[in-house]
């Protein structure tokens, strides 16, 4: 390619495969195209070439870049959530007493929980991640988890709840402290760095992955969202309703995504995927279950309207079996539906199509695409 009127010319080389020049006026660029494909054979989930830059580019792993631009179309902002009504009614005496202990118990967990999953998906996953756009998309999973924060922030502010009295539910409930140190209790070793050659430090990074998304955001959040979801759809607390609509829909892509980074990592190390791995995996997601139906029953102690305490424990069976069997794990109950029908439209969103395509799209950029597919969402 020639443009005389500029003196510039494209030229390549005797090695067409390999090398492009170009050559502008006095100037020279050649160009190595092998190096872009060497690139690309040395990238890894672990254990890839690290460089100083963070270039997606040529992308390997197409499917986190795609739960990326899905993440990104479905952004939402806290701020704009009215919470003139959920104010008139936390304080008008219009919930009962069961009702504000299921608020004061969301808010009091996920104010922390919330952090504890971006900071560890930020110094456990993100940092041990070699393939730039696995680590592009895993940090807007720790953008998305500073929101959720933000929206906890935005209702205690909107309420004038108790800040003490939220931390204090935190730290001193028992249930609440069991569960998040039985994820938490491996993973400062994992924030120093390990040597991740090494099958066994291979497996623990594979089971942190696996306890971060599958069991704390994929199993252990899902109950106490569906609590108070049950109170929006009576009409009851509507704007933290929406917020965790909205952070539910998030937390699908963030299990979707710790999924395709564990998938992709097994099969780059099959080392790793032993039988007694896979066994270790399920007795892990056993006690996480064991410990969420604890807290559970600390949040609904007595059934209330609309709220059953069986079906929240089926409930929790019914998404660490979804989890599992997303993997290829052996399941562990015999719970196969939702106990309830109307949670398939809000939290898995397979039915529904409003909640997708009218408020979502309000928050939307002109440039960004939404590829929602909702048989991926979970």
């Amino acid at each position: 390619m020639i443009d005389t009127a500029e003196g510039f010319e494209a030229q390549t080389s005797t090695d067409e495969q390999d090398h492009v020049i170009y050559r502008f006026r006095n100037k020279t660029f050649k160009l190595n195209k092998r190096l872009a494909r060497e690139r690309m054979a040395g990238k890894r989930v672990i254990n890839g070439i690290r460089t100083a830059e963070l270039n997606l580019l040529p992308l390997k792993y197409p499917e986190a870049y795609r739960i990326y631009k899905q993440m990104k179309a479905n952004h939402w902002e806290p701020d704009v959530i009215d919470m003139t009504r959920d104010c008139t009614q936390w304080n008008s005496g219009a919930l009962s007493e069961k009702e504000r202990w299921i608020i004061e118990m969301g808010v009091g967990y996920f104010s922390a929980a919330e952090g504890i999953v971006g900071d560890s998906v930020l110094h456990v996953i993100e940092d041990n991640l070699t393939a730039a756009e696995l680590k592009h998309a895993v940090l807007r999973h720790v953008a998305e988890e500073s929101i959720h924060m933000d929206s906890l922030i935005h209702i205690i502010g909107s309420l004038n709840i108790d800040v003490d009295e939220v931390t204090a539910r935190f730290n001193d409930i028992p249930s609440v402290r069991r569960k998040n140190d039985y994820i938490t209790e491996h993973l400062p070793e994992l924030k120093r760095g390990i040597d991740l050659t090494l099958t066994a430090n291979k497996q623990r990074f594979a089971k942190a992955i696996f306890g971060i998304t599958q069991v704390m955001e994929g199993t252990q959040f899902y109950a106490l969202f569906a609590m108070i979801l049950s109170l929006h759809r009576q009409n009851k607390m509507t704007g933290i309703g929406q917020m965790f609509q909205y952070t539910l829909r998030d937390e699908s892509n963030h299990i979707a995504l710790g999924r395709y980074i564990l998938s992709e990592l097994i099969n780059e190390n099959p080392d790793v995927w032993t039988p007694a791995f896979q066994t270790e995996l399920v007795q892990f997601m056993r006690e996480g279950v064991e410990l969420e139906k604890d807290f559970v029953r600390d949040c609904l102690p007595d059934d209330t309207v609309g709220m059953t305490q069986k079906d929240f424990l089926d409930f929790v069976d019914f998404n660490a079996d979804r989890r599992l069997k997303g993997l290829g794990l052996p399941t562990l109950s015999q719970i196969n539906t939702n106990p309830f029908t109307w949670l398939d439209e809000i939290i898995f969103l397979k039915k529904e199509k409003n909640f997708f395509e009218t408020r979502v799209t309000e928050y939307q950029t002109g440039g960004s695409v939404k590829n929602a597919n909702e048989e991926d969402l979970i």
